[in-house]
Parts: structure tokens; C-alpha cells; sequence
């Protein structure tokens, strides 16, 4: 049976349809809670022991690591999507003469690191256009060949939700001797997928979208081939013995074992990660299966109520379930996002789609709202 709505769980209030998960996700009650109690923490600083330190963070790792079927021991805790892309160039060297591929219109964190990177070496940062039928998985496939290093590359498409098959993609990577990068942000928490047939050397996901969580925290996952890797700080965490307060002084060359290596500085913030590990254990509760279910069936109706209108999207069978990019026949009107939130309903831009993005907390009324002003608006148009 489909999980029924969960808006009991959140702040909401009952005028607002919030179908913009995409954007940033809103914190369980629980989550704020834990995060209300954590900043108090602060003002007592001789409460905080050194077990504070590694306790959260470790058992943020593990239940991350709980959601992806991964170790432990390969999470890193990062501050951001391109922290993590960061760390991924630091351990993916190019040559010049080849190339990065990167799917153009996709997010710009992961963008931007990579033509950066692509220009130092003098290598080719390709930016793959848009398939016309909507397969990128064929797109990137036909552009693999021995000049690619690189593909960076999310599960689907951040404005429509066009879905690449990792698998065989990440395959045909391994066949030419490159690495895969992907940057899991839209999916992870809201849309199963299989890691270990994915075989990513680094996959980077940002806490406050699917995963409900506060901004600037994240997760990166390194594959263990990459355990030997060069992080981006070099801080007293991330170093053998560390816990022991007595004896930091003496330096220790050994890293952590597994990915701890990579986490930033400071990734204890006491005041932050019992947010983290609230929403985190929130979605566990659920299940991933579960909410990719209830916001594919909250996606569907959104469809049927606006093929009539005119409007498409990426087909079903190319699209992840729980994300839309509908597309009007002459662009989506300029003024159309904020006439929406005049109205509460609340949905984003993002290339030339209007991306809608339901969550547990939706329920048939939001969907109905948002189809209705759709209705209002395109007739009035």
C-alpha cells in the first residue's frame, strides 16, 4: 500500500503546496527539534566532550551508508556538492589531449570544477547538448572513447529529470580506463539506486534537498580504490589517534582508514549534525522505496492533469518517477513561478521547464492546486 501523506510530520501549513523538494527540502518537526536542542549546546561548551566529537559523525556516516548499501568507512562528511567535486578532481587527474564529459544545463557545482580543471591541464571539458529524444544514456555512450578521463554526471537530470543509466555508462567508463563522478543530490534519499553496480569512484550528495537536512552539510562517497587518496584539508580529524585530546601534539602521518580522510574541517558542528542524523533516520524510517513511490504517484497525477493543457515532460520510461520538467509549447511564462507563489503553490525554473517536485509531505490537493492555476493561468494566456 502507498504511503499516505506524511504533512503531519512538517511544518506546513494546510494553504501552502509545497512541491518543490528540488529546490530544498523543508526539516521534519523532528529534525528542527534536534537542531533547536543542538544550538543550545553552544552555550555550555563544558558539556561538550571529546566523544562529541566522533560519536555523531560516525553514526552520520553509517546511516548515510545505510541508505546507498555502503560501508561506513568509504563516507566522507563534506559541506557541499562541490566540496566534493573538489576532492574528485584532486584524485581523477587529466592529461591534455583529453577530455571531460559533462551533460550542458546541468548543475553548475559540478560545472564549473570540472572545466576548471579541464583548462589547467589542457584537456577538453565537453559540454554533451540535449538529446532531441530525450536518451542521454545513448548521448553520453556515443561520446565515450579513449580521449575521456572523465564523465561527471548525475542520475537524471536536475531540470526534467531525464534519467541516465549509470550502469552501462559507468560500464563502457571502465572499458576505456576512465572514472565516474556523480553527484547524487537530487536522488539520494528520495530514488533507489544500486551503487555497487554503478561502481562510481566518487559520489557526492548536498544534505538539503531529498535528504531533508541543513544547508552546508553533505556526504561523499570514495570508492576504496580511492582509500590512499589526497584530501583537500589537512586538519587534526582526519588523522590516526586523534582521539586522544592529550596527545595531539604528536604529529601522526597515518590517516583514518577509508574515506575519513577526505572530510572537511571540522565536521563534528555540534549544533548541526543532530539535524542531519534526525532527517536521516527519518528517511530510513520510510524507506527509499517508499517515498519514490508516493512522489512518482503525486508525479503522475500532475501529468494527467496537464497533458490536457498542452504540456509535456520527459517520458516515464526516461524520466526518475518523482521529478517533473513540464515544458509549454512557446516556454514557460516569464511571470508564471511567481504568480504561483502568489498562490502558494511553490515550484522553480530551471532551464526551459517548470520543475515540480512532490514529496511525501504533498498530497492530492497540492497536485490539484497546482493543475487548477495551470488551467487558470494558460487559458488566460
Amino acid at each position: 500500500m502507498t504511503l499516505p501523506c506524511q504533512r503531519h510530520l512538517f511544518d506546513i501549513p494546510a494553504d501552502v503546496a509545497y512541491l518543490n523538494c528540488g529546490y530544498m527540502g523543508p526539516l521534519p518537526i523532528r529534525s528542527r527539534d534536534a537542531g533547536q536542542r543542538a544550538a543550545a549546546r553552544k552555550a555550555h561548551p563544558w558539556e561538550i566532550t571529546p566523544a562529541h566529537f566522533f560519536e555523531e559523525i560516525e553514526e552520520a556516516r553509517r546511516r548515510f551508508g545505510q541508505l546507498l548499501d555502503a560501508s561506513a568507512d568509504q563516507i566522507a562528511l563534506i559541506p557541499s556538492a562541490s566540496y566534493g567535486m573538489a576532492t574528485a578532481v584532486a584524485n581523477l587527474p587529466m592529461r591534455a589531449g583529453q577530455r571531460v564529459l559533462l551533460l550542458d544545463e546541468e548543475f553548475p557545482s559540478t560545472t564549473y570544477a570540472w572545466r576548471a580543471a579541464a583548462a589547467q591541464q589542457g584537456a577538453e571539458a565537453v559540454l554533451l547538448p540535449r538529446p532531441a529524444d530525450d536518451d542521454w544514456t545513448r548521448a553520453v555512450l556515443d561520446a565515450i572513447d579513449r580521449r575521456t578521463a572523465v564523465a561527471a554526471l548525475p542520475l537524471f537530470h536536475w531540470t526534467d529529470g531525464g534519467v541516465l543509466d549509470l550502469v552501462a555508462i559507468g560500464r563502457r567508463l571502465r572499458e576505456v580506463g576512465a572514472a565516474l563522478v556523480v553527484d547524487a543530490t537530487q536522488a539520494a534519499g528520495a530514488m533507489p539506486f544500486d551503487l555497487q553496480a554503478i561502481d562510481p569512484d566518487f559520489l557526492v550528495v548536498a544534505s538539503y534537498k531529498w535528504l531533508l537536512g541543513p544547508y552546508s552539510t553533505g556526504f561523499l562517497y570514495a570508492a576504496p580504490r580511492h582509500d590512499g587518496g589526497a584530501p583537500l584539508e589537512q586538519h587534526w580529524l582526519g588523522r590516526e589517534g586523534s582521539e586522544d585530546f592529550t596527545a595531539l601534539a604528536r604529529y601522526r602521518e597515518e590517516f583514518r582508514r577509508g574515506a575519513r580522510r577526505f572530510d572537511m574541517g571540522e565536521p563534528s558542528n555540534f549544533s548541526v549534525m543532530p539535524t542531519v542524523l534526525e532527517s536521516l533516520r527519518q528517511i530510513l524510517e520510510w524507506g527509499v522505496p517508499t517515498v519514490y513511490e508516493r512522489a512518482t504517484m503525486l508525479a503522475r497525477q500532475i501529468i494527467a492533469g496537464t497533458i490536457p493543457l498542452g504540456l509535456t515532460a520527459v517520458p516515464e520510461e526516461r524520466r526518475a518517477g518523482h521529478f517533473l520538467g513540464l515544458r509549454f509549447p512557446r516556454g514557460v511564462p516569464p511571470t508564471l513561478s511567481a504568480r504561483l507563489a502568489e498562490a502558494r503553490v511553490f515550484v522553480s525554473v530551471r532551464g526551459s521547464a517548470l520543475r515540480v517536485t512532490p514529496h511525501v509531505y504533498n498530497d492530492e490537493n497540492d497536485t490539484a492546486r497546482l493543475v487548477e492555476i495551470l488551467r487558470r493561468e494558460i487559458g488566460a494566456a
